[in-house]
């Protein structure tokens, strides 16, 4: 058997968001054929850790450089000396740029890195930064490549930051679509029973400024028809989110049960799932509940009109308001049958486009090349 393949993870926070699920399902699909070290730029945010799979060889670094702080000459130079030890090098969004300037300032004998963008923060969220924007462009000009989800980064890292076509390599998010056919767990919910008699609404998102929950509930609050508001997910949000429900009246019918693991045991529970992000680009929210054959009800933001079927796209207001939302929601309300309809339509086209095997196929073969080792991760 071929030597494994040494990977550095350096990422802005391990937590279980988008980019660590999918980091984490890689490092399973590699199997011992890899091994890993983690990093995270927040060392107390390490939840996705508990995804890896027993037998992945891995472990969280100890003794690795900050990945955050001012720029510094030692601390690129400390980070590269770090990466000498591996043969590749994967970097995650902002929170983790830092890795691949110390690849461009101190390159010699580092090993080849690739850099992944999923999306941007809340400081992001209605506009780039200009001295961000050069900052990235200068670095990852040290990349091998450079990953991205969405077609709206794609034109990002190629028209903002400057990067040559042949190194930018969208790769769609995918998911195990499968898992998602049955049907839900009866208490994968806590706090939740299900009323047949309720318009279940659902979103699954980190609870952070970005996401803009509080106008969700909102929303929500102006439905006529009876309801539950169901929302997946833990962060500094949480109380914001809790006012905005007190003040509409409907803290009685919000349901936060906080992070939870495997989607696929609760998500069938919700009727439509919702977002009301002020930034996205291609949410696996929306893939896993595509899956489940749900409709969306969302902003028109980054991939999503590309993701959902076209039966979902008069779902999707152009405008981000509470009112455009609640009427999106309240035409679902009452349309049993069309519910199932613009479902149906997105479960097909999640199996069809999303599922995860072409997406870990496409990784492998890039993480591959880049070592200049065509098939060691097969």
């Amino acid at each position: 058997m071929a030597r494994p393949l040494s990977i550095l993870h350096l990422h802005s926070t391990f937590d279980l968001g988008g980019k660590e699920a999918r980091a984490v399902r890689l490092m399973n699909a590699f199997g011992d054929r890899a091994r890993h070290v983690i990093v995270s730029a927040m060392p107390d945010r390490m939840g996705a850790r508990a995804r890896i799979q027993k037998g992945v060889r891995y472990e969280i670094a100890q003794d690795a450089p900050p990945l955050t702080g001012r720029p510094s000459v030692a601390r690129y130079e400390a980070i590269a000396r770090y990466m000498r030890g591996f043969d590749l090098v994967l970097t995650y969004n902002w929170g983790a740029i830092d890795g691949v300037m110390a690849k461009r300032v101190f390159g010699r004998g580092t090993p080849p890195v690739v850099h992944h963008e999923d999306g941007f923060n809340e400081d992001e969220a209605n506009g780039l930064k200009r001295e961000r924007n050069l900052y990235r462009r200068l670095a990852l000009g040290a990349a091998a490549a450079l990953v991205v989800p969405s077609r709206a980064l794609e034109t990002i890292a190629l028209e903002t930051w400057k990067q040559p076509r042949a190194r930018v390599h969208r790769i769609a998010n995918g998911i195990a679509t499968a898992l998602y056919a049955g049907k839900p767990d009866a208490k994968a919910i806590p706090g939740f029973v299900r009323d047949e008699r309720e318009l279940v609404i659902g979103s699954v998102a980190g609870l952070r400024a970005v996401k803009d929950l509080p106008l969700l509930v909102r929303a929500v609050g102006g439905l006529s028809a009876r309801f539950r508001l169901v929302i997946v997910g833990e962060g500094p949000e949480r109380a914001a989110i809790e006012q905005a429900a007190l003040a509409m009246g409907i803290d009685d019918r919000l349901v936060l049960p906080g992070f939870l693991e495997r989607p696929y045991h609760f998500i069938g529970h919700f009727d439509l799932l919702a977002l009301s992000s002020r930034s996205e680009q291609a949410p696996i929210a929306v893939l896993e509940a595509m899956a489940a054959g749900l409709p969306i009800v969302s902003p028109r933001l980054g991939d999503i009109p590309d993701m959902v079927a076209p039966e979902n796209l008069p779902f999707l207001p152009e405008h981000r308001s509470e009112l455009h939302l609640r009427d999106m929601m309240q035409a679902l309300a009452g349309d049993r049958e069309g519910r199932r309809r613009i479902g149906a339509a997105n479960q097909a086209k999640a199996r069809a486009e999303y599922d995860e095997g072409a997406m870990i196929a496409r990784y492998t073969a890039l993480y591959a090349d880049a070592v200049g080792r065509p098939g060691c991760l097969d």
